[in-house]
């Protein structure tokens, strides 16, 4: 301290007329009171040091803001009513600042800002307190009370003054006891200042008594809040050294209990678990449970199995995950071929999760879509989720809900049965040892139902982002935060996935692979994977391309590839026998599989183009059809027979497709005469539409043209041609609708050498999100009606005699020369038959 400065005459000075202004922050004196101030702003440090050498008397008015100083203060930024002081002390710090003492002086209020630099300065008017005439016997009440309250607050302030005490107990006047309790007690800016602003001093007391209620209560409660908690630390702290000290004892004597020892083992490990909250409290009320409780006792195992469980769950543990875009680019395309759309898409999806967790961390990275993979077997959803895993840095898990119907294989058992366990999910996240995996949900779509409840109604709340963050399992019976888990679901088909269910995912649909991308794939993962499995080295065996093509196009039918991994698995072993043999006789040498080689191997042929035979006669049309396992083709068949009306459809054949057989044959009845059948042929016959491969149901809204075609090219006597399928729904009025599944269907008649598809008009844009190799070659026919159908189905020329009714007999005819011949056969027929009926 450089300097102290004091006052040496006791007279208080006459206030002027006119004063320098001192905005206090967060403080307000009183008249009557000393008080210590700190000044440090470098406007007020002038006007203090001012008034240190003329009369020291400053007016003291208080900034509004309680919270942060306004700078510059302007006059609107502090109260026009305060305080009159005087400065009595002055000490000068080695930072620059001063501390100087007050002495409140009289109530003064501004009337006029004469002066704003380098400090303000004002013209104030004195504002003195209104005193009660005489002895008012409410003000000696109310100052009593006072008194009262102050005594019996004072007790319950640590620290609190003695001096200031005793001198509330000993004013007798009312001004100063309203300011100087004003001064210590706890109040607001805003109700100290208006102590100040009240002129009358029996209002400013009551005010006070209020507040002093207040402020008695408020400490009252906080003592017995404060003694209820140091009585039950007391408690804690007491148990814990009994404990202590009995544990010490029966050391000594070596009779540690085997139970306690097991106890504190738990409740170490409950410690360092990192629980949250309320599963700690529950753990903790469950160990003291457990040590009152001997271990003979049925619960003991029930209730140790249940501390453990939570235990092992990995409350704090997480997969430091980033994300590379580039990187994550690269694994996909390392670990998948082909794909173009699916990676893009996947790729966006881990973008956002990035920029989330990067720019927002208060949010939820968890949060978003949930990807719901749908295709085919063996074309990549599984391998994709781990691809994804490994993009991410983190854990993989994965669980298959194929033929769950018990609700409590999601939430878990209640503990109250005997053998009860925790979720699937539950188990599933303790075993992979973090609480933020990836987890795939594999084959969703298989969830059942029955009366053991709905688990597709359970997996709502897990795969809601509002709802998961609190997943309550029955057999925890505490909150998993599941929002950081990243779940990816995979489906071979939607239509069984629940609609609230399917809303919740984001689907990114698989259809299959060309024979081009399959051989590559054959090259690049499933042979060296195969090679490595059964314990071979690559300089050892070879397979040609060709021989890889017999297995693809030779040995399976199937828009994945798991079949061609058995067959390639296969040729692999038949190569290990060999090289095994040649090194027992002292030959050994490198084995090269060909084609021929292949044939050998793999056995008789599985599969044949059979399109020519099956479509070599009139009735006969290939469909295209969708299945949960890729697309595939069919024959619908139709032959007729003498009788009358009557119409047959075989082949399990669903509620729609019988619908459309019926609609088919319909126009045909209707629209057949234009293309040279009897209108009458319904009289004399009756027709049977099969779908080969009875034993497998069929159903669906895209077969319509082909059963109009197989029945018109029976009716007819023109065969289809050989080269071509279709798909495709029909009205009644001739009109072809849209169908769905194009991709599965194409790559189907792909696989099966087709190389002319009928498509309904409708779908020609959806040829854009087929691959180049996949449309190369095939010849697509955009129609918009059966007519269109029937022109570029039909061959020009009939192979048997279409359907003439005369009378009631059918009319035997050569088979015509071609179809001019026949049109002109059936005119004629239709002329004699109309001058038989007219005569």
């Amino acid at each position: 301290m450089s300097e102290i400065n004091e006052t040496t005459n006791p007279i208080t000075p006459p206030i002027p007329t006119e004063m320098a202004i001192l905005p206090l922050f967060n403080t307000i004196v009183y008249p009557m009171t000393v008080i210590p101030l700190a000044v440090g702003q470098p406007e007020s440090i002038h006007l203090i040091d001012d008034s240190m050498v003329g009369e020291r008397v400053v007016g003291l008015m208080t900034i509004k803001n309680e919270d942060e100083r306004p700078s510059p203060v302007t006059p609107a930024d502090f109260y026009h009513i305060g305080t009159a002081a005087i400065v009595h002390k002055l000490m000068k710090l080695p930072d620059g600042t001063l501390r100087v003492a007050v002495q409140g002086l009289e109530r003064i209020e501004i009337e006029e800002i004469i002066q704003t630099e380098p400090y303000y300065r004002a013209r104030i008017r004195i504002v003195p307190d209104v005193v009660a005439a005489g002895d008012s016997v409410e003000t000696e009440a109310l100052m009593r009370s006072i008194v009262a309250l102050t005594t019996r607050i004072a007790p319950l302030i640590p620290q609190f003054p003695e001096e200031l005490l005793a001198a509330v107990v000993n004013e007798d006047d009312p001004r100063r006891l309203a300011y100087l309790v004003a001064s210590y007690v706890r109040m607001s800016i805003a109700d100290r200042q208006n102590v100040i602003a009240e002129p009358d001093v029996e209002t400013k007391l009551r005010k006070l008594n209020e507040v002093l209620s207040r402020e008695l209560s408020v400490l009252e409660i906080g003592q017995q809040i404060q003694s209820q908690v140091q009585t039950e630390m007391g408690k804690t702290q007491r148990d814990y050294v009994l404990r202590e000290q009995l544990k010490a004892i029966r050391k000594e004597l070596g009779e540690e209990n085997e139970q306690d020892v097991e106890a504190d083992r738990l409740a170490t490990a409950i410690e360092a678990a990192g629980m949250h909250a309320e599963a700690k409290a529950q753990a903790t009320r469950e160990l003291e449970r457990l040590r009152q409780m001997p271990p003979s006792a049925a619960e003991y195992g029930v209730i140790r199995t249940y501390l453990e469980t939570l235990i092992d769950l990995p409350w704090q543990k997480r997969s430091d995950d980033h994300i590379d875009i580039t990187e994550a680019a690269k694994i996909l395309d390392a670990d998948h071929y082909a794909l173009g759309e699916i990676k893009e898409r996947i790729l966006d999806f881990l973008a956002v999760r990035e920029l989330r967790r990067q720019r927002s961390p208060e949010q939820d990275a968890g949060r978003g879509a949930i990807l719901c993979f749908v295709g085919p077997p063996g074309v990549g959803k599984t391998s994709l989720g781990r691809s994804i895993a490994r993009a991410m840095n983190r854990e993989f898990i994965r669980i298959s809900l194929g033929g769950v119907r018990d609700e409590a294989e999601i939430r878990g058992h209640r503990r109250t049965y005997i053998g009860a366990m925790p979720g699937s999910l539950i188990q599933a996240i303790r075993r992979v040892g973090v609480n933020n995996p990836v987890f795939m949900l594999d084959e969703i779509d298989k969830l059942g139902a029955d009366y053991r409840g709905d688990p597709t109604s359970a997996m709502l709340e897990v795969l809601d982002p509002e709802q998961n963050n609190t997943f309550r399992d029955h057999y925890l019976d505490v909150g998993w935060d599941l929002s950081s888990v990243m779940f990816i679901a995979t489906a071979n088909t939607l239509q069984t996935i629940p609609a609230p269910l399917r809303d919740r995912l984001e689907i990114i649909q698989l259809a299959g692979y060309t024979v081009r991308e399959k051989l590559e794939i054959a090259r690049r993962y499933l042979v060296p994977e195969q090679i490595e499995r059964h314990s071979l080295r690559p300089e050892e065996i070879a397979l040609t391309d060709e021989a890889l093509l017999i297995a693809i196009e030779e040995y399976t039918r199937e828009a994945g590839v798991r079949t061609l991994e058995q067959q390639i698995g296969t040729l692999v072993r038949k190569a290990a026998r060999r090289i095994a043999q040649a090194e027992a006789s002292g030959t050994a040498g490198p084995v090269s599989i060909d084609a021929e080689l292949a044939r050998d191997f793999l056995g008789r042929r599985r599969f044949y183009a059979e399109l020519s035979e099956r479509t070599d006669r009139p009735g006969v049309v290939t469909g295209l059809v969708w299945t949960p396992v890729g697309g595939d083709i069919i024959f619908i068949e139709a032959t007729k027979m003498r009788g009358g009306r009557g119409f047959m459809l075989t082949g399990q054949l669903g509620d729609v497709m019988k619908e459309s057989a019926r609609a088919a044959l319909s126009w045909v009845r209707a629209e057949g005469e234009r293309y040279g059948i009897d209108p009458n042929f319904y009289t004399q016959y009756d027709i049977h539409m099969h779908v080969p491969a009875g034993a497998q149901p069929k159903d669906g809204p895209s077969a319509g043209i082909a059963m109009v075609t197989a029945l018109v090219s029976l009716l007819s006597g023109r065969p289809v041609r050989d080269d071509l399928a279709m798909t495709g729904e029909v009205t009644l009025r001739g009109k072809v609708l849209p169908i769905g599944g194009l991709k599965e269907k194409v790559l189907a008649a792909h696989r099966a050498g087709i190389r002319t598809i009928i498509v309904p008009e409708r779908n020609r844009f959806d040829l854009d999100d087929l691959p180049e190799d996949l449309i190369h070659g095939v010849q697509f026919v955009f129609v918009e009606n059966v007519g269109q159908v029937l022109d570029a189905a039909l061959r020009e020329e009939a192979t048997e005699l279409p359907v003439i009714v005369d009378g009631d007999q059918v009319t035997e005819r050569e088979r015509p020369a071609s179809i001019n011949d026949l049109l002109i056969d059936q005119e004629e027929d239709i002329e004699i038959l109309a001058d038989s009926e007219r005569q």
